[in-house]
């Protein structure tokens, strides 16, 4: 697979609602942290603000634009910025498929789409490597996206049998088409794996360590992959990721092996060597540096100490010889 739908097999996305959003008059929402959620909708009439925790400037949202919330930060939808937001716990029902919320009466804003669940341990870890929000406005792009939200709205009021069913693969590709289409326009603003997946040449080298993570990769190896100069893909690498290319091997690493640990009953010797250790027991320590407890413990599904990014992110570094030396 590539690496977006290997991030994506990782989060497991599941689309557990598909509603609408019909709001009249002024207003302002609050929606509070998302509880690693994904959203993906169209606007198919009317105009909005959109406003993201954490992201410097509200987004201004038109009939036709699609936007997605990859990482579940709290935000805000508004008529007017101006106004104090009520919480969206007051006016949203328990999330039932197909169904429309109307506020003050409906008629100047219509919203569709659909939120995803994710699962897995570090499903925050792995949404914290996606833009917080994506913001579609091209009219080619629009179309391809409010094809799969109408048909996929279609499909829950029709009432026809299969049609939940449809719906759900309607919304799956809803989602990746509007990531898809926002590498497309290439690297954005800030620094993240997004960027560095949408940058032609550092793309080149994310993609051979997906295709071969047991590879005793070397920054020469993966240099040459991406058509640089070792000094010149170390230092852009780091510029875009925020994180060395051996930090994100490492990274990369143990995030396949605490999904195998979960998902699957191979030991844990059979793991270390499908990624590139020479022993269980190397595996195991560097395992036990960066996600905070033994391969059993996590398997086990033992309570263990959160890691957050910035954690995991020392952790990395601290892992980082493991990766390249066993």
């Amino acid at each position: 697979m590539d690496p977006l739908s290997d991030l994506l097999a990782l989060l497991k996305p599941k689309s557990y609602v598909s509603a609408g959003f019909n709001a009249g008059g002024d207003w302002a929402i609050q929606f509070s942290n998302q509880k690693d959620r994904i959203k993906c909708y169209a606007v198919i009439s009317g105009t909005c603000w959109l406003s993201v925790e954490d992201v410097a400037n509200p987004v201004r949202l038109n009939a036709g634009d699609c936007f997605v919330l990859p990482t579940g930060r709290p935000f805000l939808l508004a008529s007017n910025m101006k106004l104090s937001p009520i919480d969206a716990g007051s006016i949203f029902p328990p999330p039932a498929n197909g169904g429309v919320v109307t506020h003050n009466g409906g008629g100047s804003l219509f919203l569709a789409g659909s939120r995803f669940a994710v699962s897995g341990r570090n499903s925050s870890m792995l949404l914290g490597m996606l833009p917080p929000i994506i913001h579609l406005q091209n009219k080619t792009e629009q179309a391809a996206l409010r094809f799969c939200v109408e048909r996929m709205m279609q499909e829950l009021s029709d009432g026809q049998p299969g049609g939940f069913l449809v719906a759900q693969h309607l919304a799956h590709m809803m989602l990746v088409q509007a990531l898809r289409l926002h590498l497309a326009d290439g690297p954005g603003p800030g620094v993240g794996w997004f960027n560095a997946l949408a940058d032609e040449q550092l793309r080149l080298a994310i993609n051979a360590i997906h295709a071969n993570p047991s590879r005793r990769w070397t920054l020469q190896d993966l240099a040459s992959h991406s058509g640089m100069s070792r000094s010149n893909f170390a230092l852009r690498f780091k510029e875009v990721t925020a994180e060395t290319p051996m930090e994100y091997l490492a990274r990369w690493r143990m995030l396949l092996a605490g999904d195998r640990l979960l998902n699957s009953s191979e030991p844990i010797s059979t793991i270390a060597l499908s990624l590139g250790y020479e022993s269980e027991s190397a595996f195991s320590t560097a395992f036990k540096r960066m996600m905070g407890c033994t391969p059993r413990q996590y398997g086990r599904a033992e309570e263990i100490p959160f890691v957050n990014n910035q954690l995991l992110s020392g952790k990395v570094k601290e892992a980082v010889g493991e990766a390249t030396t066993h």
